[in-house]
């Protein structure tokens, strides 16, 4: 997916940052038999994909016309590739 910049912009890391903080906070607690702090790790990861999509919203995420491009060049190379095996 490197070639579709697929995750590379802001919204991105933030979101996944702060989920990745969620779960290892919902981990600890559940470890420690504790379920308030495991479900409040896990509403920092709700809060994570709410902030990742709001950033996106906001023109920090991957413009709309991003996979596009990658489509077309995918179907060239089908194409291509299974010309070549005929």
């Amino acid at each position: 997916m490197a070639g579709s910049s697929h995750g590379h912009t802001p919204a991105a890391w933030t979101g996944v940052m702060i989920a990745f903080v969620g779960f290892c906070v919902a981990g600890a607690f559940m470890v420690m038999a504790q379920p308030v702090g495991f479900w409040a790790g896990m509403g920092i990861v709700v809060v994570g994909g709410v902030v990742g999509w709001v950033m996106s919203a906001m023109g920090m995420g991957q413009p709309k016309d991003a996979h596009k491009d990658f489509q077309d060049a995918l179907a060239q190379s089908q194409a291509a590739a299974s010309a070549t095996k005929s």
